[in-house]
């Protein structure tokens, strides 16, 4: 009985300890929460607004002649793949990466340390990645595009719905496709549409980019809240049968000791 108290003790401490390191996490994650939603906020109107530019353009008859719009059979696939860098988040990254596998790509740029890990690229952060690597990424792109050198871009990303829910999904950014119902916009392109619309699409993709790193990033604290949330309930839930347990093994120690000293008398 005393091996098995030491035992159950010993356990007890372990899985508090684990409790403490998942509330910390928890503390963290909830401390992010604020400042992620504001930033992805701010990027999903600064991605909707350079669309609907860019949907002006793209209707625009002018423009059908971009190499931007050029449609193949888009069987050379290239995919920028944005996971976290940490774990410890639920799905999180095992959900981006399920959906990477389901596609056929010929090449994969990996964002988020999980995800470069994974597809043996050079380590990129997902939580501090600048616009200027934004930038030089959409750039590089673009023109391997406009060179031909590949049929679709595509950036697979996490879409924040809500505190309890995230998906995985593709946001397919090159060829340009012609908008049928865009907007109208006040504005006089010069030179022309199809100049502006060149000159606009690597700042376009670089935009994109960043909004979608933004709400990745905020779904990726969103699953470790509700992970460590969930992780802290477990352990609780643990420690309270463990103690139980604990209670009942000394207790039964106890009632044997009597019993032996009560045996121990008679005789």
């Amino acid at each position: 009985m005393g091996a098995n108290t030491k035992a159950l003790k010993n356990r007890i401490r372990s899985v508090d300890s684990t409790l403490h390191t998942t509330s910390a996490m928890g503390l963290v994650a909830s401390s992010k929460m604020r400042r992620s939603n504001e930033r992805m906020q701010g990027g999903r109107q600064y991605a909707a607004a350079f669309a609907d530019v860019v949907d002006v353009l793209t209707a625009s008859p002018e423009c059908s002649g971009s190499p931007y719009m050029r449609q193949t059979d888009g069987k050379r696939t290239r995919l920028i793949v944005i996971a976290g860098d940490r774990g410890l988040a639920g799905g999180y990254n095992s959900n981006v990466f399920r959906l990477t596998e389901s596609m056929e790509r010929e090449a994969v740029y990996p964002i988020g340390k999980r995800a470069c890990d994974r597809y043996h690229g050079e380590f990129v952060s997902s939580e501090y990645f600048t616009g200027a690597q934004a930038t030089a990424l959409a750039r590089k792109l673009c023109q391997e595009f406009v060179n031909g050198e590949y049929d679709r871009l595509g950036i697979v990303y996490t879409r924040y719905v809500s505190m309890l829910t995230q998906e995985a999904e593709v946001k397919w950014v090159l060829p340009l496709t012609r908008a049928e119902t865009a907007g109208t916009l006040s504005v006089v392109f010069e030179p022309d549409e199809e100049t502006i619309l060149n000159a606009t699409v690597p700042d376009y993709i670089a935009g994109m980019l960043m909004a979608l790193i933004r709400e990745s990033f905020a779904s990726e604290v969103a699953a470790r809240r509700m992970a460590m949330d969930s992780a802290g309930k477990n352990a609780r839930a643990m420690i309270d049968d463990l103690q139980l347990q604990y209670n009942r093994a000394r207790q039964g120690a106890i009632t044997q000791e009597i019993t032996e000293i009560v045996a121990g008398s008679g005789a």
